[in-house]
């Protein structure tokens, strides 16, 4: 197994009302999240799984369909946390998956699930910042984030990033919690993730950082899944689509890089 080199610790900072009022344009969100996510890293997926009834895994396996798998692809696995969507990518069969998160709890968690056999020859983990890849130019076929980009400090800054590491033809891959569009599903979803999910979920985890008040204001705070589309255009990939999932709960957007 795999061990992420050991990080400096980030200070322990929680979400108050007053970040939470647009938690993506606090100066230090960098910081908070990876605090968060070092609070809640040790029951990260019992709450990802027992909170979407495990769609979870079908929105995963989505996103690696759009992708395209080949068996020649180098493939980024960014914002990677525990590693589910890197194990997916993994099962497709391409040449290699590299996962990278800036959390060092998070990748701890990763590293516990590496296969053995030849699987774990083609699976690496490694720590690193979304807008600061530790990759070449031009180096991966396939860029993916899921449910990430919102997270970063500049998600721009984050596509522009990806568009350096992919080769010319490559594929960005961005999955993406978002807003159902019809009222009624609207209505149900905002009950559950503004009202259950925060109590339920933090009794789970015990988390004390907010992690999970934060989470339904930073998607209801978030660019629109028109402005990630434009935003992807402008950062110089083409053929970009974006599929619903599961009633516009989440979204899966795909681009080419051009040459």
């Amino acid at each position: 197994m795999n061990t992420p080199p050991a990080s400096s610790p980030v200070p322990p900072s929680s979400w108050d009302p007053l970040s939470l009022s647009n938690p993506h344009a606090v100066a230090d969100k960098a910081g908070r999240v990876c605090a968060m996510f070092s609070a809640i890293a040790c029951s990260y997926d019992l709450n990802n799984h027992l909170h979407s009834l495990w769609i979870d895994h079908y929105w995963r396996r989505a996103a690696v369909r759009m992708a395209g798998v080949k068996s020649t692809d180098v493939v980024a696995d960014i914002a990677c946390g525990t590693g589910d969507l890197s194990l997916a990518f993994l099962k497709a069969g391409p040449k290699r998956v590299i996962g990278i998160d800036f959390c060092h709890a998070m990748l701890q968690g990763a590293c516990r699930k590496m296969p053995t056999g030849e699987a774990a020859a083609r699976l690496s983990f490694q720590e690193g910042d979304a807008l600061r890849l530790p990759l070449a130019d031009q180096s991966v076929d396939i860029a993916s984030i899921a449910f990430g980009i919102r997270n970063v400090a500049d998600w721009q800054g984050c596509l522009r990033e990806f568009h350096r590491i992919l080769r010319p033809g490559g594929r960005l891959i961005i999955l993406e919690f978002s807003l159902p569009r019809h009222a009624l599903p609207r209505a149900l979803y905002n009950f559950y993730f503004r009202r259950v999910i925060p109590c339920t979920a933090t009794l789970i985890s015990r988390d004390r950082t907010g992690a999970y008040r934060y989470l339904p204001r930073s998607v209801s705070t978030f660019i629109t899944p028109q402005q990630m589309t434009s935003g992807m255009l402008q950062a110089g990939f083409s053929h970009v689509a974006a599929r619903s999932l599961t009633f516009g709960i989440s979204v899966c957007y795909r681009g080419v890089r051009g040459g």
